[in-house]
């Protein structure tokens, strides 16, 4: 298959630094190695609808608003989130972190947690958002499954304004993901995935008398399929993991999506096969789909040498964002 950039955009910009020319390095680099900028955040506990909650964390206030979701295993700590946030304040615009339902530091009430569709804890996010700041220009930039989740939402809800959406490294087929992780080196990344994922779920069913599983069976989970065979699928209404890889992946709602949406993507992302990118004809009128060849997995580093070293996605997504949001600030200014 033949990729082109789609929508009038040119060609994703990034090189990749010469001593980290692969995808694996650029991989493994930040997520080892990166020392994520030191910003301030605020942490809010914002009460759903349903009776459960999620954290908030406000980064340093300015001109808009961009809400930054964090991937599998992630949180606010997580070095691109950190890189943005920062990238973000750089230009005098606001932002605050989504931590995902079950993924921050107290475990969440309910039996759920978060998944590539659970767009609607993003949805009531937005919706709080909007009503305390509804003159606020509002953004919002979605990593590897948080961009799912975004993906998913977009395509859901066409009638729920944002300036920008970005979406970054996502798994658009969640199937097709899988079996790339069960394969060669993706074993090392699913094992360093699950070494995140399994202590959320055993913190979170340790003294819980509804637990679907327990704690031996999460301590036995070898594959991300059997995590979503075991917890994922039943805790959140999908019949196990083959059903919740069909009808969460969000590559088939993309062609429903309007409002201007970024999506960057390596093609060499070992996450997600090149065969799992949507073609042209895929595409909603409001995605521009920006491929590199080369960038990995949220790696995207670029520099001569170690400790010259900087991070292409902080500005790249930086510039979408920075452009829309002052774009309607002007807008709303003008006279």
């Amino acid at each position: 298959m033949t990729h082109k950039v789609y929508n009038n955009m040119t060609r994703g910009s990034f090189s990749p630094a010469w001593w980290l020319p692969g995808c694996h390095s650029q991989t493994m680099f930040p997520a080892v190695f990166r020392r994520a900028p030191q910003v301030k955040l605020i942490p809010e506990k914002l009460e759903l609808p349903d009776g459960d909650f999620l954290d908030l964390m406000w980064g340093p206030p300015g001109k808009g608003l961009a809400l930054i979701g964090h991937g599998l295993g992630g949180n606010e700590r997580s070095g691109y989130v950190r890189g943005l946030i920062a990238a973000l304040a750089e230009r005098g615009i606001g932002s605050v972190v989504m931590i995902a339902r079950g993924a921050g530091d107290t475990p969440n009430r309910s039996q759920r947690s978060y998944h590539a569709a659970a767009w609607d804890d993003l949805d009531a996010v937005i919706d709080t958002l909007h009503r305390r700041y509804p003159q606020q220009p509002l953004a919002a930039c979605g990593f590897s499954l948080s961009g799912s989740i975004l993906l998913n939402w977009l395509g859901q809800r066409p009638d729920k304004k944002l300036s920008q959406a970005v979406a970054v490294s996502v798994p658009f087929d969640l199937q097709m993901c899988a079996y790339a992780l069960e394969q060669g080196i993706g074993v090392i990344y699913q094992q360093y995935l699950l070494r995140r994922l399994k202590p959320l779920a055993e913190r979170k069913f340790k003294h819980s008398p509804q637990a679907p599983v327990t704690t031996q069976q999460i301590r036995n989970i070898r594959r991300l399929r059997e995590f979503d065979d075991l917890i994922t699928a039943p805790i959140n209404g999908f019949a196990d993991s083959t059903d919740y890889y069909r009808r969460a992946s969000c590559r088939q709602r993309l062609k429903r999506i309007e409002q201007p949406t970024a999506i960057i993507h390596a093609l060499d992302d070992p996450f997600v096969p090149e065969k799992a990118v949507p073609t042209e004809d895929e595409l909603g009128p409001g995605i521009s789909l920006e491929l590199t060849q080369k960038g990995g997995h949220v790696g995207f580093v670029k520099g001569a040498m170690p400790g010259y070293h900087s991070y292409w996605l902080d500005q790249r997504i930086a510039d979408w964002i920075e452009y829309r949001v002052l774009q309607c600030v002007s807008s709303k200014t003008s006279p």
